[in-house]
């Protein structure tokens, strides 16, 4: 499947989730705190991270205390999505990167602020995106973080970006719309993401910072290392008229039935 397909399909697995939450009177917020009443600092949601063992792929929802949060737009982000792939799902041949800097013995290392919990045999995990909500539970920002952030294994960009259709997440729990929705996400924005990861490595191999003979993956002056602001109802409306465009003049009308996620997503 091409772009503007896996597109076309994202977009329609986010208004199906979309309308599935609405009829229940919920939003993608709600969704991942579940019934926890008020959202406490710091806490993963769901307890113990999502994670589907069959594609290895990991996430979980927290927010900063409020004085730490980002604006969005004229609300405050409530919270984030923090998304990993861990080792036993990669593609093969990736590699950890080392820098010469992070041989150097006795360098400071940074407590993670929000590592993921460890699940599966391996340690090695690599953070994919963060996707943050205002208050409604409406995405608002695509944003990349330093490897001390969440304690990541780091990865090159081109390896990062052939681990995005390996997010998948098809488990009930805690919610297979929420599940559905993250893994919609990344496809949705999948060239957001690529280009985030690219400005990541740009930002940590930056020469003024690497100069400084400091392990660049502990500087705490390097938190968020891309960001970009999204427009969900927007980038729906443009793969709407992208999917009337793709779908013109096709000989045969398209299934009703969407595909799976982990069916049909690739390139």
């Amino acid at each position: 499947m091409n772009g503007a397909g896996r597109a076309v399909f994202a977009a329609a697995v986010i208004r199906e989730c979309r309308a599935a939450l609405a009829a229940r009177g919920g939003d993608v917020l709600r969704e991942a705190v579940g019934n926890a009443g008020a959202i406490a600092d710091w806490r993963h949601y769901p307890n113990g991270d999502g994670f589907d063992p069959s594609s290895h792929a990991q996430y979980f929802f927290h927010r900063h205390p409020e004085r730490d949060r980002a604006p969005a737009g004229s609300r405050a982000e409530s919270g984030h999505f923090h998304l990993f792939l861990r080792a036993e799902g990669m593609p093969a041949g990736v590699a950890p990167l080392l820098l010469p800097e992070v041989a150097i013995a006795n360098l400071p290392t940074l407590a993670p602020q929000a590592a993921p919990r460890k699940r599966g045999a391996r340690d090695e995990v690599s953070h994919l995106i963060a996707i943050a909500l205002d208050d409604r539970g409406a995405p608002v920002r695509l944003f990349t973080t330093n490897r001390w952030v969440t304690g990541e294994t780091w990865y090159r960009a081109e390896d990062v970006i052939a681990m995005l259709d390996r997010f998948v997440v098809e488990v009930a729990e805690p919610s297979p719309v929420l599940n559905r929705w993250l893994g919609a996400m990344v496809r949705l924005y999948q060239p957001e993401i690529a280009m985030l990861l690219r400005q990541r490595d740009a930002a940590v191999m930056d020469p003024k910072r690497r100069r400084r003979r400091l392990d660049v993956f502990e500087d705490p002056r390097l938190e968020e290392t891309s960001s970009q602001t999204i427009d969900l109802d927007a980038r729906l409306a443009a793969v709407e008229r992208l999917g009337h465009e793709w779908t013109s003049g096709a000989p045969a009308a398209q299934p009703s039935r969407l595909p799976p996620m982990a069916e049909g997503w690739g390139s």
